[in-house]
């Protein structure tokens, strides 16, 4: 299991998505972009600061992302759009087949 910090990126960039963890069962895909997730605006306004989402990507052999799942959210429905448009921006490196892997992201608004 590889981990990825984001909390350097994270204070650049402005966002709140601090971790990321890639869980696969095989070899995990090379990650060659990746875009953190925005804190959403509408979290803030309900008084969120903190959740963690599971997705699960679909890779075509070229490494694009041509599909995004909630697995599992904790609070439900605060963090989905804003993950789910981040991780369609993610590339892989090509693997010459069509693969899935998940990953873990954890918000976190320290503003």
């Amino acid at each position: 299991m590889m981990k990825y910090q984001l909390s350097t990126l994270a204070k650049i960039l402005g966002t709140a998505a601090l971790a990321c963890t890639m869980v696969a069962a095989h070899a995990s895909p090379k990650l060659i972009k990746r875009v953190p997730p925005e804190f959403p605006r509408e979290a803030v306004q309900a008084s969120v600061d903190s959740g963690v989402v599971k997705a699960k990507m679909s890779i075509d052999a070229d490494g694009k992302v041509t599909e995004v799942t909630i697995v599992e959210a904790q609070p439900r429905r605060v963090f989905d759009r804003a993950v789910q448009r981040a991780l369609m921006e993610w590339r892989f490196e090509a693997s010459g087949s069509a693969q899935s892997h998940e990953v873990r992201l954890v918000f976190r608004n320290d503003e």
